[in-house]
């Protein structure tokens, strides 16, 4: 160990505090695999009672929907660093949620247009035209969330 490396102690985050992060910042990136491949998407997400939701624009080459269907167990950061001085002051805390992942049925109540529209950002599209991007929700039901802060 280089005995000149600078350390910062953190801490364990409360669940509420947890919870707190999770609906006051709205994104964050999802880490997906299929074998040794990885696959990693900053989105918007909406959380509640314990659920993570995702509202992805997927299209006929897109390869999220083909990552989602290998991934056993997605994993989910969000994060925020408070921009200081200097080292020693900097500020932040991390969210990783993980579980599996899966494509929400059109049916489920969380698919309301108005609600989505209301508990999303914007879906952000390139080069596509909008009937070509398909609106697809996802939730991530987490098996573990951890947060750390310091």
């Amino acid at each position: 160990m280089d005995p000149d490396a600078r350390f910062a102690y953190t801490r364990a985050m409360s669940d509420d505090e947890i919870e707190s992060a999770l609906r006051d910042v709205g994104h964050g990136v999802l880490s997906l695999a299929d074998g040794n491949e990885s696959y990693a998407i900053p989105l918007y997400h909406h959380y509640e009672d314990g659920q993570l939701f995702f509202r992805l624009g997927e299209t006929p080459d897109d390869s999220k929907a083909d990552y989602i269907e290998t991934t056993e167990t997605a994993t989910y950061v969000v994060f925020e660093a408070e921009e200081t001085a200097g080292p020693a002051e900097e500020r932040g805390w991390s969210v990783i949620a993980r579980g599996p992942i899966r494509r929400v049925p059109p049916s489920h109540p969380a698919y309301d247009i108005e609600s989505i529209n209301e508990q999303f950002a914007p879906i952000r599209i390139f080069d596509e035209a909008h009937d070509e991007v398909a609106l697809t929700l996802y939730e991530l039901e987490p098996d573990a969330i951890t947060g750390r802060q310091n």
